[in-house]
């Protein structure tokens, strides 16, 4: 196995020398299971070689579906804890009464319904990676917790007395920005600073250039493999799929690459691909030959505008204009006659 060919389901730990040179070594198309040859996909490979030998804390920001929980991933995957257990937990998805036995666990009979003792996740996860996601909505007084244990290495089940010791790594996530999240008192700023030793932003596919085609055809390939066929994504699929803006990010991706691939036969045609707005991507926008360049602008934003739902934001990203732009022009039409 090269150093370049970072190993997917079947993972082997690299070593530091090895994660160090991925760091500066070209373009690459894949970096253990993340992929993108974007240069903000490499940018990331690169910060991720850089921490993943490291002990240091990390946090992931990027939207939802941007695969924060990807990252974290290869970053345990590449560093010396790899064959110890990597663990994720959703903050968010955990009622605030019982998030704090899941995290440090609880003695029998620590309250009601605790028939037998539980450990929690930093005891599973002991020795490997525990990841955090959506952190920011954690319950303060956990905050509080959860710092403590992060500068201390210490910690005591829910109803117990004896003090345990951590070796875990905690990383970190929010689809939230940090500085405003401290604003609003969703998070505590020195959990955030004790978090972010070490912080990576996942962009957006949207920002990702020609990685969705890329994406969608791993995708499709891993579907083909598992499902024994051998089907194929259509050019007008692959035209849909590039100018698409997926504001669902990779997992809104791969789910309309798993969609396309039960309802197609031998090729995945843009009717199958899922959403009304995205196979109207197909669609084109037709205007006699001679018609005034100011009128094709006009019908191309209006179409444009009709497609996006009236998200004038994402309508100005499309057409490559500012929103101070499409607002004047906008104005515009509102104020004189459509050309005839």
């Amino acid at each position: 196995m090269s150093e370049r060919d970072l190993p997917g389901d079947n993972i082997v730990p690299l070593s530091f020398v090895a994660a160090r040179r991925a760091a500066s070594e070209p373009a690459l198309s894949r970096f253990g299971d993340l992929y993108g040859a974007s240069p903000a996909m490499q940018d990331v490979y690169r910060r991720v070689a850089k921490v993943a030998p490291t002990h240091a804390t990390v946090f992931i920001t990027g939207e939802s579906g941007s695969g924060k929980e990807v990252v974290a991933g290869t970053i345990h995957r590449m560093s010396e804890r790899a064959s110890a257990p990597f663990l994720a937990i959703n903050c968010g998805a955990i009622p605030g009464n019982l998030i704090e036995a899941e995290l440090f666990g609880h003695e029998k009979g620590a309250f009601t319904g605790a028939a037998r003792m539980h450990l929690g996740c930093f005891e599973r996860a002991e020795g490997g990676t525990l990841f955090l996601d959506e952190v920011t909505e954690m319950a303060p007084e956990m905050q509080v917790r959860l710092l403590r244990v992060l500068e201390t290495g210490r910690y005591t089940r829910v109803g117990g007395e004896q003090e345990l010791r951590t070796r875990v790594r905690v990383i970190a996530a929010t689809n939230r920005d940090l500085r405003e999240s401290v604003r609003e008192g969703r998070l505590r700023e020195d959990l955030m600073y004790r978090l972010a030793v070490f912080p990576i932003a996942v962009p957006p596919l949207r920002e990702r250039d020609g990685d969705a085609e890329l994406l969608a055809e791993h995708f499709l390939r891993q579907l083909n493999e598992t499902e024994g066929t051998h089907k194929s994504l259509s050019r007008q699929a692959i035209t849909v799929v590039r100018s698409y803006r997926w504001p669902g990010n990779v997992r809104e991706l791969k789910n309309a690459i798993q969609r396309a691939h039960i309802l197609s036969d031998d090729l995945v045609d843009i009717d199958f691909l899922g959403t009304e707005s995205l196979a109207r991507l197909g669609e084109c926008l037709h205007v006699p030959v001679g018609t005034p360049l100011a009128e094709i602008e006009r019908q191309a934003i209006h179409s444009t505008l009709d497609l996006c739902e009236g998200n004038k934001r994402r309508c100005a990203e499309m057409l490559g204009v500012s929103l101070k732009t499409l607002y004047n022009r906008l104005a515009e039409y509102q104020s004189a006659p459509a050309a005839v």
